[in-house]
């Protein structure tokens, strides 16, 4: 064997003991997540989802193992990646039976590393009890010793829903279908994120079987993944739906030349996916540049996919009324605890027009990448702009949270492998440290509280800020050090 050889083997097994000990980690902690994590679950008998309780295990030591399950994490990952740069190609059998694994075990088990999956629950059970989550707030079943009292996130208990209408139905059929039983709701919940995190790694498989090395990347960004695991599917996260459905009207258009005239069947299906995805998170509308790009030369087309986007949100938001319009205006001014803006403003709650300056920043980093990004699928053309402009908002503005990575890493796994990859994946990797264990900052002792502290205040708004400056560097220089950029130049279809 050469030394390359064993290289890329060393590499190769490096990734193996990183992602697979990083799972085993995260599944250890939802399997005990009563013993560490607030607030406190009914479990249902039968499950799912099922425990084990008590075990006793110091919430200290849980929340250090999952700091160091993330380490785990991105070391696997970046060594994957760099395997497959390298020439590795490794059973893509063995890759996708062990990631249904990972994802059947995380989803019937209890929501670990966030709260924000039991308030998707109370808004829909507020919703079956025949009130608007949009007026009415969590407080209210805590209030009137409903059975979801004692598990109301007190964070956010006087906060009404911020989710489009279309995460609000879908959180209203998980309450009518879990009953009295939080965590129940919160299983099916969690359920129909894992069918759409499968589905878009499905696609994914199909559309780069026939590139073995874009293929294998993929899979570590996405399918893989523990870092995206512990965020959308242990957590339960909605982002991951609007991802699903935006990428899916990202490629409803299909492959087209610059001679092909769009199908309007295309355009009206793209159009609605994409108006799915905003329906759940609305900056998923950002995916509507990529579409109106790609039809600009037809005007028919152009109306036909607004048309279609249309027809999803305003139904459903003339539904549920203003009080669900106010929740979109809600949302612009909330900064996170880890914003980068920290590093330049010592107190960013007190920075008047801080969302007008990332406004400000965000159109000029969107208008650079479009100009300066490389082309990618020339067949595909939505992807590009979707990516760029998704980008520049995800590195900038000032409320962002790790599972919103989703948005950008859905169409990352298209593109061409380049040095954006290990923005993404820094960037992923400190804000999820972050938020663990997802407690709304409740820490078990003093000395996990202070570096707790100091990831959240200093090192992450650090590397953050570092990865939109290195985002403009690669912009600015071209240097991308893009591979794997041939594509098939096929007659669209």
């Amino acid at each position: 064997m050469t030394p390359s050889a064993r290289y890329v083997r060393t590499l190769g097994w490096l990734a193996a003991a990183g992602i697979g000990s990083s799972i085993l980690i995260m599944i250890g902690a939802s399997l005990i997540r009563g013993d560490w994590m607030f607030p406190p679950l009914r479990i249902p008998s039968p499950g799912p989802p099922w425990e084990i309780h008590p075990v006793h295990v110091k919430p200290g030591l849980v929340v250090a193992a999952l700091w160091v399950a993330a380490v785990l994490a991105v070391g696997g990952v970046a060594a994957g990646l760099l395997a497959a740069s390298k020439g590795a190609r490794p059973s893509m059998r063995l890759i996708l039976v062990a990631a249904v694994a990972a994802v059947a075990a995380l989803t019937v088990l209890p929501p670990a590393g966030s709260t924000d999956v039991l308030d998707y629950a109370v808004y829909g059970r507020l919703l079956v009890l025949g009130h608007n989550p949009y007026v009415t707030t969590p407080h209210f079943l805590r209030a009137t010793h409903d059975a979801f009292a004692r598990s109301v996130p007190t964070e956010w208990q006087h906060q009404v829903s911020l989710y489009g209408p279309f995460a609000t139905l879908e959180q209203f059929l998980a309450a009518k279908l879990g009953g009295i039983y939080i965590a129940r709701v919160a299983f099916w919940l969690k359920l129909w994120d894992s069918l759409a995190f499968g589905g878009v790694a499905v696609v994914l498989d199909r559309l780069l079987r026939g590139d073995p090395a874009q293929r294998l990347r993929a899979h570590l960004l996405w399918t893989l993944n523990p870092l995206l695991l512990w965020d959308l599917i242990a957590a339960g996260h909605v982002d991951v739906l609007a991802a699903a459905a935006g990428l899916l009207g990202l490629l409803a258009l299909g492959r087209q030349s610059k001679t092909s005239q769009p199908r309007l069947l295309r355009a009206l299906a793209a159009g609605a996916l994409v108006g799915v995805a905003a329906d759940i998170k609305i900056n998923y509308i950002l995916f509507a540049a990529g579409v109106a790009w790609a039809l600009r030369r037809s005007p028919a087309a152009l109306a036909t996919a607004a048309g279609g986007t249309l027809a999803v949100l305003v139904p459903t938001y003339a539904w549920l009324g203003t009080p669900a319009v106010r929740a979109l205006l809600a949302r612009r001014n909330k900064v996170s605890a880890d914003t980068p803006y920290r590093v330049l403003f010592a107190n960013t709650a007190h920075v008047q027009y801080l969302v007008v300056l990332a406004v400000l920043i965000v159109v000029l980093m969107a208008v650079l990448l479009l100009w300066r990004m490389p082309p990618g699928d020339r067949l595909r053309p939505a992807l590009r702009p979707a990516l760029a402009i998704s980008v520049a908002w995800l590195f900038v503005w000032p409320y962002q949270l790790p599972w919103y990575d989703a948005i950008i890493i859905c169409v990352l796994v298209l593109y061409p492998a380049s040095r954006l990859d290990w923005l993404v994946l820094a960037r992923l990797t400190l804000a999820t440290i972050s938020n663990m264990p997802g407690n709304g900052g409740r820490m078990p002792d003093q000395l996990l509280h202070a570096l707790d502290h100091r990831i959240v205040l200093d090192l992450t708004p650090l590397v953050l800020l570092l990865a939109a400056l290195g985002l403009v560097a690669l912009a600015v220089s071209g240097r991308w050090g893009l591979r794997g950029s041939s594509y098939p130049r096929s007659t669209p279809g």
